[in-house]
């Protein structure tokens, strides 16, 4: 009898249970399937652009578990007043590190050019880690939460700045810089609004409960981190990129006979000395003003609005709705200025920056003028279809006029710039008197000052042409 079974195959019971487990796992590992085939489309799988896509979506994924564990123990589970007294508390901390980051993380990464792979993992299981520390004090919000979230901050920034020093040694053959950057932060858009609903899930469950979501979802992501490809360690043909040079653009060069003697030293001396963002044209630094201003906008926006709608709603609105409002508006702006960006490529990359900084200005002008839900829904979806079309640009502008051996520091100098514009922004939004015109002339303020600097360049830049382009 026992024979005559085991030739018959499996019972019906087992049949029954693998078709059952079968069935559970097609839409699991069908989801799994259809998500790599599309980061590794279009060559990106085999240089192995597709895993940094796929880091970053992890990267993005863990960091809304913590902004949602944060955001219910720092913002909304105290007065408002209370609420403001604490998130300025949080921003302070995280100024003077972005301060000593800005000179710090770009010549930190020249010396760890065969390590990006290991700061990128170590940037998430220390944040693995961190998300841990956080879990005891988040019910409570003591004090000592915001050591451990200031560490988590500077983290994600660090992982940021590798990140994009990364992108470069990674492009797919006839792959553009701006269309690699824009599927990287497309999918980490994407992951973050998948995660923020299973976020807020688990955080009814216990306040701990998303730290504990983003301690598994980086330590994946510190696994994940090390099966890039092993040129993304590779330092051949770097070397450091200067923002300024030594001594300036007009430094006057030996032209006399007394000079050409000491020329021998001091010109050979100017020969070797390491390119600099300066020495490529003023396209760069000009859009780097103008990323600049967007990002403070960024900045501004999240913090003043977040304590504006806690206490003066939309019309008609609750203080959590007007919220979801303008975030939902800001993310899908967001999201499509990354997919208009995909599209236009590095097409005429100072017109773009300088005509969305025009837009984004104008929506903020009206947006003072008209204050009203429209207009402030309108102006954050503005915000983020600019910041991204901007920052898309500005990638394009840098792989097109910074030499390859002094590009990938280039990225890494220029990010940190920008993350600090966003802290100098939301320092603004939390000191300011909660007031819609007043904050929407602010808003515009700061965009008209970053047009002020920027855009004549910009223009100015664009009828010349790159003085001499390195990518076709």
């Amino acid at each position: 009898m026992a024979s005559a079974r085991s030739h018959d195959g499996p019972g019906p019971l087992r049949s029954a249970g693998r078709s059952i487990g079968h069935a559970l796992r097609v839409p699991f590992t069908g989801t799994a399937r259809g998500i790599r085939k599309a980061t590794h489309a279009h060559g990106a799988g085999e240089s192995g652009l597709g895993k940094l896509i796929e880091l970053h979506a992890v990267n993005g994924a863990g960091d809304v578990m913590i902004t949602v564990a944060l955001a219910s123990t720092v913002f909304f589970s105290v007065p408002t007043d209370q609420a403001r007294g604490r998130v300025a508390l949080y921003l302070a901390v995280t100024m003077a590190p972005f301060i000593l980051l800005a000179p710090v993380i770009g010549p930190l990464l020249d010396h760890l050019p065969h390590g990006r792979r290991a700061a990128m993992a170590g940037s998430m299981l220390a944040r693995a880690v961190l998300a841990l520390t956080m879990s005891g004090a988040v019910a409570t919000g003591d004090l000592e939460l915001y050591p451990a979230a200031l560490g988590v901050l500077v983290c994600s920034k660090a992982y940021g700045v590798v990140r994009s020093a990364v992108v470069p040694r990674l492009l797919p053959p006839k792959f553009s810089l701006v269309k690699a950057n824009s599927r990287v932060t497309l999918a980490g858009l994407l992951a973050t609004g998948a995660a923020a609903p299973v976020g807020a899930g688990l955080q009814t469950i216990g306040p701990q409960w998303p730290l504990y979501g983003a301690c598994a979802i980086f330590v994946g992501g510190g696994i994940l981190a090390f099966t890039l490809p092993p040129k993304v360690d590779s330092a051949k043909g770097e070397s450091r990129a200067q923002l300024v040079p030594p001594h300036g653009d007009n430094a006057p060069r030996p032209s006399t006979k007394a000079g050409a003697k000491s020329g021998n030293k001091s010109g050979a001396k100017g020969r070797e000395r390491r390119p600099g963002l300066r020495s490529v044209g003023p396209s760069v630094l000009h859009g780097l003003q103008a990323n600049a201003a967007h990002r403070a906008l960024s900045g501004f926006l999240i913090f003043f609005l977040a304590f504006l709608l806690r206490e003066h709603p939309l019309a008609g609105q609750s203080a959590a709705i007007s919220l979801g409002i303008v975030g939902v508006a800001a993310g899908v702006g967001n999201a499509l200025g990354t997919a208009v960006g995909s599209w236009l490529k590095a097409r005429g990359p100072e017109i773009i920056v300088a005509s969305v900084l025009g837009l984004a200005l104008g929506v903020a002008v009206l947006a003072a003028i008209f204050f009203s839900t429209v207009m402030v829904a309108a102006l954050a979806a503005t915000a983020g279809l600019t910041q991204a079309l901007s920052k898309l640009s500005l990638d394009a502008m840098i792989q097109r006029d910074v030499p390859e051996e002094v590009r990938t520091s280039a990225f890494a100098r220029s990010e940190t710039l920008l993350q600090m514009a966003w802290v100098v922004g939301g320092a603004i939004g939390i000191a300011l008197p909660l007031n819609g015109v007043l904050g929407m002339s602010v808003a515009a303020g700061l965009l008209a000052l970053g047009a002020s600097a920027s855009v004549r360049g910009l223009l100015g830049a664009a009828r010349r042409g790159s003085p001499h382009p390195r990518v076709a």
